[in-house]
């Protein structure tokens, strides 16, 4: 099923209508009816919109529910997003049927997770596996090096930005999953 075919799904189910929706999502109902029909790509920013107004978990509208035992994501099995934008992609590494969202973020350098901060209600621990990572919370700057962590409430508006010259590597977690 696409990332389309899944939105209006969990439209339909809601009993949203497609205005409602890009009301809520403060988008255009063109763009929602293109969107659940392939004929365009979401940025991150417009998929963090819509995954709110449903209420959802932004991963959820991806794959991977019902898993009952062990799950493997395979690395070429990923589901992984981008914005072109901000300089940051996303891969899920856990299989978004749990109370754990995992993801490994890979931020270019000058790129920022989301314009400006933001929040959802949820808590965040973020490792920087390779490079430097700003981690913005509450207004507060925290520089994150090569093997240093963090974690905080999500529901203070927060962001991730590489201010260097090199590209930033580093694992996520969320709990409930809510990005």
């Amino acid at each position: 099923m696409s990332l389309g075919s899944r939105i209006r799904a969990a439209r339909e189910h809601d009993g949203i209508s497609l205005r409602d929706l890009a009301a809520r999502a403060e988008l255009s109902p063109g763009f929602i009816s293109q969107l659940e029909r392939g004929i365009t790509e979401p940025s991150l920013e417009s998929l963090r919109r819509i995954a709110a107004a449903l209420g959802r978990p932004l991963f959820e509208l991806f794959e991977g529910h019902g898993v009952t035992g062990p799950a493997v994501v395979a690395r070429d099995r990923r589901v992984t997003i981008t914005s072109p934008q901000g300089g940051i992609a996303y891969s899920r590494l856990s299989p978004g049927s749990g109370r754990l969202e995992v993801l490994e973020g890979i931020l270019e350098p000058g790129g920022r997770s989301s314009p400006a901060p933001w929040s959802h209600p949820s808590e965040e621990c973020v490792t920087v596996l390779s490079g430097e990572l700003q981690v913005e919370v509450a207004g507060q700057q925290i520089r994150l090096a090569e093997g240093d962590a963090c974690t905080f409430d999500s529901r203070l508006p927060h962001r991730y930005l590489n201010e260097g010259t090199d590209s930033v590597r580093f694992l996520l977690a969320i709990t409930p999953p809510s990005y």
